[in-house]
């Protein structure tokens, strides 16, 4: 598996990524707004740039993330 480029805890199920964070000149570098909605597994990777969005408490949480497979928002496994 591929390490995500990068990982974000969160405290909500609904998350929205632009692809602009730590990115100089915002949201006109990264992509189109998405919102994302964290299902039962825990986590929800973008399908623009790969970010990881991990629920805080949640059972991916603490987890080596590079072990999860990828699970796109909407995706059912």
């Amino acid at each position: 598996m591929i390490t995500p480029p990068e990982t974000v805890t969160v405290t909500t199920t609904r998350v929205s990524c632009d692809g602009a964070t730590d990115i100089r000149g915002g949201a006109a570098l990264g992509h189109p707004r998405v919102w994302l909605e964290i299902d039962e597994h825990g986590y929800v990777d973008c399908g623009y740039c790969d970010k990881r969005f991990v629920l805080k408490g949640g059972p991916a949480d603490g987890a080596d993330q590079a072990a999860l497979p990828d699970i796109a928002s909407g995706a059912s496994r």
